[in-house]
């Protein structure tokens, strides 16, 4: 009747509940709890990211709806983008908070949430780095053509 043979996915534990001893999941990159049995993505070939974009003098388009004309240099744009992921990682501002504000990408209306994408739909170095990282996990820095990311896997 149950499916407690399979492996769980990726980053998620069986827990006994203290309270009630009932079984819940636990996902341990979010930190978020569930009591339903967490079921494997469908499709391995998709990633669900959100990002925080800060575009330089030197990006493919160095314009967005924050400033209309971006004159700060690739290396103010990584410190910009650096502070961001400390305050992050510090539990500072949420991803969110940060990308709504400063995200030089329109995503910023939506927290940073890209949606759902598939191999060969972003630019090269941002899709590798989506891949790699783990449900829950920020990524370092990435550079593209478009200016310094940073990106939260969400699925």
């Amino acid at each position: 009747m149950t499916n407690d043979e399979t492996p769980l996915p990726e980053g998620w534990e069986m827990r006994t509940s203290r309270s009630t001893g009932m079984t819940y999941y636990l996902n341990t990159y979010t930190k978020k709890s569930q009591w339903d049995r967490p079921e494997a993505p469908a499709d391995q070939g998709e990633v669900r990211c959100s990002h925080i974009l800060v575009k330089h003098a030197e990006s493919r388009r160095p314009s967005s709806w924050r400033e209309e004309n971006i004159t700060r240099t690739k290396e103010e744009a990584l410190d910009l983008l650096k502070s961001y992921r400390k305050q992050i990682v510090a539990n500072d501002e949420s991803f969110a908070d940060l990308a709504s504000k400063y995200s030089d990408c329109s995503s910023a209306k939506r927290g940073g949430d890209l949606g759902s994408f598939g191999r060969g739909q972003m630019q090269p170095t941002f899709e590798e780095e989506a891949f790699k990282l783990k449900v829950g996990q920020l990524s370092k820095p990435v550079e593209t053509d478009s200016g310094f990311h940073i990106i939260l896997r969400t699925a």
